[in-house]
């Protein structure tokens, strides 16, 4: 799984039915302006996000990594309650 859930979808975990905590490793590049002070201590001022690719999801709950899948909200057609598998 490499989609990212959006307004209207969430992930959620076919082995076990998992619909709230998943492991995610993304790779993300980025361009910063950096601000230096006197002393060397710096803060970043802006920040632009050139690419970010979701590498892998697992789900916290079984482990399974091949399992998700993308799903409608509720309030987007989806089911209101759903059945955890347990």
């Amino acid at each position: 799984m490499t989609e990212l859930p959006d307004d209207t979808s969430r992930w959620r975990c076919t082995r076990c039915g998992n619909l709230t905590r998943f492991d995610v490793t993304r790779s993300t590049r980025v361009q910063q302006y950096w601000h230096f002070d006197l002393a060397g201590r710096w803060t970043v001022e802006q920040s632009q996000t050139l690419a970010d690719t979701v590498e892998s999801v697992g789900c916290r709950w079984c482990g399974a990594t091949d399992s998700i899948e993308l799903v409608a909200r509720p309030g987007a057609g989806g089911p209101a309650e759903e059945s955890l598998g347990r």
